[in-house]
């Protein structure tokens, strides 16, 4: 069972990226409105020109990693997360 919040969420996020940083024990996921494409535009972009990647999610905060300390990407659709006990 989902929200309204939580349905209007998914509904507007077109990808989820996962960054691993330097020196920083979590990775960061970014759920963004952009689509993998892009995201992948703006991170090679970045990453050619050692200027930081910038990404905004899906709230609208601004995203600023340096490229200096990016370890990885994963770029991923975002998917309806199934709940129960059902066969497939």
């Amino acid at each position: 069972m989902t929200t309204k919040k939580n349905a209007a969420k998914t509904e507007s996020a077109r990808s989820e990226v996962r960054i691993t940083v330097a020196d920083q024990a979590r990775e960061m996921t970014i759920e963004t409105t952009a689509d993998r494409d892009e995201v992948l535009a703006t991170a090679k972009k970045a990453l050619a020109g050692s200027e930081p990647i910038v990404l905004t999610d899906t709230r609208g905060r601004l995203f600023i990693i340096p490229a200096a300390k990016v370890c990885s990407i994963e770029i991923g659709d975002i998917t309806e997360r199934r709940v129960g006990f059902a066969s497939l």
